[in-house]
Formats: structure tokens, C-alpha cells, sequence
């Protein structure tokens, strides 16, 4: 069983074998990104927006919202949050805001 049917249980919004393997490859490019320079900063320049979100974690929710909607964007902060922590996690939570559905 793969990353997806691990977080979903089985209840994977429709998505193609490929945007499957794709929203795999983006939820562990997001856990790279918060491990190495967090979703939020304290100040805004290079890779973070004026509102301090990291630039790549938005784009990555951006791309798991277009394959599967809030859904996979919620399967992606549970997992972020489970393997980098709560603190992480709440920083992904407000990075996303406004992305899609989500709002922090």
C-alpha cells in the first residue's frame, strides 16, 4: 500500500495511477521543504512571500489542490504534521491559507 492509501485508508479522491505518484512526490518535496527552511519565516524576501509563506510549499498546496482538492491537501498536513511535529505542522496550516479550500 502506498503514501496516499496509507493517509487515505483506502478512500482516495478520484485521481489517475500518475497523479497519485505525483502527489506522493510532492508531499515528500513539502516534508523536505519544512525540514530544511520551515513554511514560514519572520520576515518576507527570497523564498518567502510578503506574508512570510514559504513560496514552494504554497506552490506544492496550489498543485496537491488542483489533483484532489481539500482532501489531499488535508492528507498532506496530516503527514507533514505526524513525521515534522505539530510546530511545522501549524506553520504548513497558515501557509496555506487562502490556498483553495484551505483556511487557516
Amino acid at each position: 500500500m502506498g503514501l496516499l492509501e496509507n493517509l487515505f485508508g483506502g478512500g482516495l479522491p478520484r485521481m489517475s495511477a500518475e497523479q497519485r505518484r505525483e502527489a506522493e512526490r510532492l508531499i515528500e518535496d513539502l516534508i523536505g521543504v519544512g525540514r530544511t527552511d520551515d513554511f514560514l519565516s519572520e520576515r518576507p524576501g527570497g523564498q518567502f512571500n510578503a506574508q512570510c509563506h514559504n513560496l514552494r510549499a504554497r506552490a506544492i498546496g496550489k498543485r496537491l489542490h488542483e489533483i484532489g482538492g481539500l482532501p489531499l491537501m488535508m492528507a498532506a498536513y496530516r503527514k507533514v504534521k505526524k513525521r515534522l511535529g505539530a510546530n511545522l505542522g501549524a506553520h504548513l496550516e497558515y501557509a496555506w491559507d487562502k490556498i483553495g479550500d484551505w483556511s487557516a
